[in-house]
């Protein structure tokens, strides 16, 4: 008669991890505290790239005109209107719209402190945004003197959306002009402007009236839904003069986020952040598995003796990496969730979960365990049983 308990294989791995549940816990807990701090690290340094571009990715283009001087997004150049105009020549070019582009000194209506915010001027009747909702509100902009403010500008600027919610009428002064609020609009913050503001050409070139009226620093152009933008670019570029320079929207996007990348140590500082936490998991895992192995190697050798073979035994210390990485990665995902949900509100900021992130941050903690699995190892490779005899 065959045992129910026959053919049933022992979860020795679990057994040895869970037989001391307060070090188990110790071990889970700085698991999730190196995975939380890779989920921080990757996250800030991802949503501040992302913030800069968050802008360039609601506009409504196929192809962007700027002037080769120009650097980022705080440092856009102006390039003669009418290159813009002659895009239209093109066949494949469907509409335009030119865009005004600067910082100007905001002043915070409670405080009466300024503070620098991006102003984007365009006519309000040309396709702006993609968003079609953000679309529907510029036709407020018609009127000379009113602004749409970003609402998810910076706390500094003044309780502006409060104010609009509640019914009162927001007035302040741009640059030494009135002006007033006469709608709501959600862009974000970003490296180079912690707060935006739309306005229509006529009012941005009263708040800024040293500007010339024929020169604008983004150009936005729509194709046809047939044409390819790689295609039509490079027919335009072969057509228009050196003054300017013809990007996809993607490139748009790309020029943006090269210049935080090049021109800051963000990236390595995030990312060296997200290694020490990586570096961090691998010694408390270690430190884990080397005392669990030390701890039971009579059993261990009792079990050589009884003719196990150390590559299954070395299976199940890798088998304990692994317990301990699924474990404690679950309680950092959550945490991280938490976190960033909490800098998203504090700063504006779109830090978030995704699944590249996730996932990669996965792949670090199972590679995390695993090394720490193998280096524990030796200590077991080592044992002679019968010296411990």
């Amino acid at each position: 008669m065959r045992c129910p308990w026959q053919g049933r294989r022992i979860p020795l791995s679990w057994l040895l991890l869970s037989r001391q549940p307060v070090r188990l816990l110790v071990a889970l807990a700085g698991i999730s505290f190196a995975g939380i701090l890779m989920f921080m690290q990757l996250g800030f340094r991802d949503g501040l790239f992302d913030a800069s571009v968050t802008v360039h990715r609601k506009f409504d283009a196929d192809l962007v005109l700027i002037s080769p001087r120009s650097a980022s997004s705080v440092r856009m150049a102006g390039f003669p209107r009418r290159r813009l105009v002659q895009t239209l020549a093109d066949p494949a070019v469907s509409g335009i719209s030119p865009v005004h582009w600067g910082l100007m000194l905001w002043r915070n209506p409670e405080s009466r402190r300024n503070r620098a915010i991006l102003v984007l001027g365009f006519e309000p009747e040309d396709p702006f945004f993609v968003d079609p909702e953000l679309s529907a509100k510029t036709d407020v902009l018609k009127q000379k003197g009113r602004i749409l403010f970003d609402q998810l500008s910076r706390p500094e600027f003044g309780p502006i959306a409060e104010w609009y919610r509640d019914g009162r009428t927001v007035e302040t002064e741009i640059a030494g002009n009135r002006v007033r609020v006469e709608g709501l609009v959600s862009l974000g913050t970003s490296f180079g402007a912690d707060g935006n503001l739309l306005t229509s050409t006529e009012t941005f070139l009263d708040l800024m009236p040293q500007k010339a009226p024929g020169s604008i620093e983004v150009g936005l152009i729509r194709l046809q839904p047939e044409a390819d933008p790689e295609t039509v670019l490079k027919r335009l570029q072969d057509r228009l003069p050196d003054d300017v320079m013809v990007l996809t929207k993607q490139g748009f996007i790309d020029f943006e986020q090269n210049y935080w990348k090049s021109s800051t140590a963000i990236g390595f500082i995030f990312t060296l952040g997200a290694a020490m936490g990586f570096v961090v998991g691998c010694v408390i895992v270690y430190q884990v598995l080397y005392t669990d192995v030390s701890d039971h190697l009579p059993e261990y050798a009792t079990l050589m003796a009884m003719g196990y073979r150390l590559s299954h035994l070395l299976g199940v210390v890798l088998r304990e990496g692994l317990y301990l990485a699924a474990l404690g990665y679950l309680p950092a995902y959550l945490a991280g969730e938490g976190l960033y949900w909490f800098v998203r509100d504090a700063t504006r900021l779109p830090v978030g979960m995704d699944v590249t992130r996730a996932l990669t941050v996965l792949a670090m903690i199972l590679v995390m365990c695993l090394m720490s699995a193998l280096l524990a190892m030796r200590r077991l490779v080592d044992a002679d049983p019968a010296e411990i005899f």
